[in-house]
């Protein structure tokens, strides 16, 4: 990815979700040293409190309520970055009724709250929505995510449908579909896989083994494709699944 340009996204309001760690947060930064008006909100006060530069607040995406309110505040949206997301470990045995719908509210749920807040504040001008779904998928099934892949093939199936409905008001919607990244999310996930291997080493190998590439991608790297689909640099893109995954979907 091209280094930050200062002008690229200046005059544009941006609104960045789960901005408080991981993807999210390189999202918003980036967005930032692009020159944008960044709102950023997670669901955790600390991690949130600590990204400068940006308007900051607590937001639980899938409060519907919560999100409406947010939203309404206001007058014009011109970027949508919708980052929320969870990763269940488990096969559909595995899944417990609860962990389905938890998987579900967080990371599909939300979207709907979310993009849906947004689309109104973009139609008079346009603007670009990118949620963040997962080679994990519709696009590629991996062991241990029956929930996730259904959620982000969800959030891939509504990121579609909302370009297709919403292209004549120029609203532009993309999805990105990273593959692993090494985010806290990621390696609380190979904490949890450690205590059932009983090896972190095995764990870690569990991970590092779906990256072709044999390694996992840095945050910073999926907040530069962001910031290209935020930008009129990408004014003829959308509709998309655009891959970052270092070489799974070869």
């Amino acid at each position: 990815m091209a280094e930050p340009s200062s002008t690229r996204l200046a005059g544009k309001v941006a609104v960045v979700t789960a901005a408080g760690q991981g993807i999210g947060r390189a999202v918003a930064e980036r967005l930032l040293a692009e020159g944008a008006e960044v709102h950023a909100s997670d669901l955790n006060p600390e991690t949130i409190a600590t990204l400068d530069g940006c308007a900051t607040e607590v937001l639980d995406a899938t409060d519907a309520r919560a999100v409406d309110a947010y939203f309404g505040r206001f007058a014009r949206i011109d970027v949508l970055v919708h980052a929320v997301g969870y990763v269940h470990q488990g096969t559909i045995e595995e899944c417990s009724p609860d962990d389905w719908r938890r998987s579900m509210s967080i990371t599909l749920d939300s979207a709907y709250h979310v993009l849906g807040a947004a689309v109104p504040k973009m139609k008079a001008h346009g603007g670009s929505i990118v949620t963040i779904a997962s080679v994990a998928s519709s696009l590629k099934g991996f062991p241990k995510r029956a929930a996730y892949c259904a959620a982000k093939g969800g959030v891939i199936g509504l990121t579609k449908a909302m370009a297709a409905d919403y292209v004549p008001q120029g609203i532009r919607c993309n999805a990105v579909c990273p593959g692993v990244v090494d985010s806290p999310s990621l390696q609380e996930r190979i904490g949890e896989l450690a205590e059932q291997m009983g090896s972190r080493d095995e764990a870690l190998r569990f991970f590092i083994d779906r990256q072709p590439s044999g390694r996992f991608a840095a945050p910073e790297e999926i907040a530069g494709l962001c910031a290209y689909l935020a930008s009129d640099d990408s004014a003829f893109v959308t509709g998309q699944t655009l891959n970052i995954d270092g070489g799974i979907t070869i």
